[in-house]
């Protein structure tokens, strides 16, 4: 009995390897090559996100991403563009990552605006005199003492420039189910292998399935990293403050719940006066647009190499 329980416990090992090779080479001969963009233009509608002196950045958001969808079509004529809004209109995260993802993208990229909170400053201007009651001995007894006394300024944040998010690697719940889900897809495409090892994997191999999903994660990782890596590149060689390229592990849920690669460029802080109206300025837009569509360009390149390589 113990030596049937071994041979089966082998059997389903043999099965469960046998499967992760398959999944692990069908993942590394995925496609990739560009052929659909989603574009989010952050907030709108009800939530206006970061407010400046005279604009939002759900309006400067949506001028952007519209003038960018123009570009790329122009640039990438093979590359088909989805935009999650066209107009001022209000949808959750939840709801974007559920589109992005239904329209099977190979790249979502998040345009937004940044804003940083006025700098606070504590200056001592002297001491006054504080008077209070201590009790001891079931007496009262006056104290006067002096204190500092603090004034405090507030002046505007001189933050301004670009940054480019991704999401932190290994440390979202939401893109480990998302890259689950994708596994059951690609099982379901593999030709080779048999319903019934598919039956097995699905039953027995629940850690085959979590490393084909660590591999899928870790692949989107990389390549959202080397775009947004270009990206901040790009704006530097425009001129542009870059606040490089960063991840962030909370905050930005949407890049976490798309299976794709996925990007969120700030394109600049409206609490900022030069950037605010540079923002809001046909030439700055033109130029954002432009930078943005030049780092695709290298990235989709990058991609076709990588796979004309893997075919040799």
């Amino acid at each position: 009995m113990k030596q049937n329980r071994l041979i089966l416990a082998f059997r389903f090992g043999c099965i469960a390897l046998f499967s992760l090779i398959c999944l692990n080479g069908h993942a590394q001969n995925q496609p990739k090559s560009l052929k659909r963009i989603i574009i989010d233009a952050g907030h709108g509608g009800t939530d206006p996100g970061a407010k400046g002196k005279y604009s939002t950045e759900a309006a400067v958001s949506l001028a952007i991403s519209l003038k960018l969808e123009d570009y790329i079509r122009q640039s990438l004529p093979d590359v088909e563009v989805v935009m999650t809004r066209t107009t001022d209109l209000f949808s959750s995260v939840v709801e974007k990552a559920k589109f992005a993802n239904q329209a099977k993208g190979d790249l979502f990229v998040c345009i937004h605006t940044n804003s940083a909170g006025p700098l606070k400053k504590k200056e001592l201007i002297g001491y006054v005199n504080k008077t209070y009651y201590v009790k001891k001995g079931g007496k009262k007894r006056k104290v006067t003492r002096k204190v500092p006394n603090y004034k405090t300024t507030y002046s505007p944040n001189p933050a301004r420039g670009t940054e480019t998010y991704i999401y932190g690697v290994g440390k979202s719940d939401e893109r480990k189910e998302v890259a689950d889900d994708m596994v059951d897809e690609m099982v379901e495409k593999l030709d080779s292998v048999s319903e019934r090892q598919i039956k097995e994997l699905n039953k027995n191999a629940d850690p085959t399935r979590s490393m084909m999903a660590s591999l899928l994660t870790q692949q989107y990782f990389q390549r959202a990293a080397s775009l947004a890596l270009t990206i901040e590149e790009e704006f530097k060689n425009a001129g542009r403050i870059s606040r490089e390229a960063k991840q962030r592990p909370k905050g930005i849920w949407v890049l976490q719940a798309v299976a794709m690669p996925a990007v969120l460029v700030e394109t600049g802080f409206l609490s900022n006066p030069e950037d605010e109206d540079y923002l809001n300025s046909e030439a700055g837009q033109k130029e954002i647009c432009e930078v943005i569509t030049k780092s695709l360009i290298r990235y989709k390149f990058s991609l076709e190499n990588q796979q004309k390589n893997n075919v040799k």
